[in-house]
């Protein structure tokens, strides 16, 4: 049974073992193991602040980014209606130019038909005067194949230019 009551000499120098490892432990070990866990407690709380902030940052580059791409939409929409704006401008411009343009091509085919016009008007006098003299002197070779038809005819013409004047 002597295994199961332990004598009280080594109960006394386990007793005194223990309290000096306590009183080591807590002068040497207890103070370096705190201040461990201090650090380590610190190191969290920064690890922690650090995020925070990144947090933060990260949530100031989104509004950023939002406000930069809302200015993009913004200065796009304005690109797009000038462009717009142009477009239509270049479109009037160029059916204006057409319309001047064809009213030139109307106005010069008008001068060609009218000139041309002329023209023929002119052909068709020489050609109809042409036939009335050859029909005039055929009148009047036969008319005037007689002395007497001649003078006749030359008085008569004369009587007329005194007349009118």
């Amino acid at each position: 049974m002597e295994l199961f009551t332990p004598d009280f000499g080594l109960v006394f120098w386990m007793f005194l073992a223990f309290a000096i490892l306590f009183l080591l432990l807590w002068k040497k070990g207890w103070p370096a193991i705190m201040n461990m866990i201090d650090k380590r407690a610190d190191l969290i709380d920064k690890g922690v602040e650090y995020a925070q902030q990144a947090k933060d940052q990260l949530d100031k580059a989104r509004q950023s980014a939002d406000r930069i791409l809302a200015e993009a939409r913004h200065r796009q929409a304005d690109i797009l209606r000038e462009a717009d704006h142009m477009k239509d401008q270049i479109v009037e411009q160029a059916r204006q130019e057409a319309r001047s343009a064809a009213q030139k091509e109307i106005d010069s085919a008008r001068v060609a038909i009218a000139q041309e016009r002329k023209e023929a008007e002119k052909q068709f006098r020489d050609q109809v005067s042409l036939f009335a003299l050859d029909i005039a002197s055929k009148v009047t070779r036969r008319d005037l194949s007689g002395d007497k038809a001649q003078s006749k005819l030359v008085t008569d013409l004369l009587d007329e230019i005194e007349n009118k004047n």
